[in-house]
């Protein structure tokens, strides 16, 4: 270390030794402040903080920072419309920034090799949507600090890696409950994997909605597949040929309501007339549908865009204040769904 080099180290020192003086507290205490750990209480936290701003201390790693300006989108595959959807929102949002975006997938190259190309391209962070994440990725982005968002994990995330998605519960509840005041009261579901946090909270949500009106929960007309075309083509067609077939099904995701028109149309059903469709997503492809789907919307360009914004703040220095953000959905209402059904049809 030079002599100069020393002689800040020093100062810097005894800087913090007056603080934690000021504030009544030890020195650890104020270098965990510093080093934005979350062992210290609310309070002396933000007095701590008010009193380095005021001596106009400035952490090591935030002197002359200058953030890259490039980020990777990371997607389990881009290949069905939710995933190009929110591709797009952040390639947007990025754009408005100044920022590049690298995309991939995790279909040939696992999150480990991704998180070593962020390093050692000089990226700013990683956006990683709908993946699992091991426990050692985890704690390699923890120990490492390394700038990660994740939207739509599919597992739950450590407290310290922020994640985005939406109101997926409520999002279910309300389609369902749509889907009841038409009259139906045979409401079907292909649902998505439960393994999924994203799947599993819109199952509980349609569940929820049927419990309200006083419905029992019938498995014998849920089906759960991946959010893709094909399973739940299959999955429909096992749906609509059971004993007591549902008047509705709710998809979970626009592919899969895809599968459920298909399956209505191969059973020769009308759609709305012998068969209500309610999807998740609203995607492009939900309007461009025959009919035209009902379904209930994700805000995707805001996905990108509060994706985009948590990771640069990552990026330089500042954690979100929340560990996860819940953006809400929006009921979107068309032709799938238009007919009513006659009171106490079955």
């Amino acid at each position: 270390m030079t002599v100069q080099g020393k002689a800040q180290v020093d100062q810097q020192y005894g800087l913090l030794t007056s603080i934690a003086t000021e504030a009544g507290v030890s020195l650890s205490t104020v270098s965990k402040v510093v080093h934005r750990r979350r062992d210290v209480g609310a309070a002396t936290r933000a007095r701590v903080e008010e009193l380095l701003a005021q001596h106009g201390y400035v952490r090591p790693w935030e002197r002359d920072l200058v953030v890259p300006r490039q980020i990777i989108a990371v997607f389990r595959d881009l290949s069905g419309p939710y995933t190009l959807e929110v591709a797009r929102g952040i390639v947007e949002a990025a754009g408005e920034l100044g920022i590049d975006v690298v995309t991939g997938t995790t279909s040939r190259r696992p999150i480990s090799r991704w998180l070593e190309d962020c390093v050692a391209l000089g990226a700013a962070g990683l956006i990683i949507v709908i993946s699992m994440l091991s426990e050692e990725d985890q704690r390699r982005i923890v120990e490492q600090r390394l700038p990660v968002v994740l939207i739509d994990p599919l597992s739950a995330p450590s407290l310290d890696i922020p994640s985005i998605g939406v109101t997926n519960w409520n999002g279910a509840r309300d389609a369902v409950r749509h889907l009841l005041e038409r009259g139906h009261i045979r409401i079907g579901m292909v649902a998505g994997r439960s393994h999924s946090l994203t799947g599993a909270a819109r199952l509980h949500g349609y569940r929820a909605a049927l419990e309200e009106a006083g419905i029992d929960y019938d498995p014998a007309i849920v089906r759960s597949t991946d959010f893709d075309f094909d399973e739940a083509l299959a999955a429909s067609l096992r749906i609509l040929r059971s004993d007591r077939p549902p008047t509705a099904v709710f998809a979970a995701s626009d592919a899969q309501a895809l599968g459920v028109l298909e399956a209505a149309r191969q059973q020769g059903l009308g759609v709305p007339q012998d068969l209500a469709v309610m999807s998740f997503d609203d995607t492009l492809v939900a309007a461009m549908a025959c009919p035209p789907l009902s379904a209930v919307r994700q805000p995707f360009e805001q996905l990108g865009h509060e994706a985009t914004r948590v990771l640069m703040e990552l990026a330089e220095g500042r954690p979100p204040a929340s560990p996860r953000i819940e953006l809400a959905t929006e009921l979107v209402l068309r032709t799938s769904t238009s007919a009513r059904r006659p009171a106490h049809t079955t």
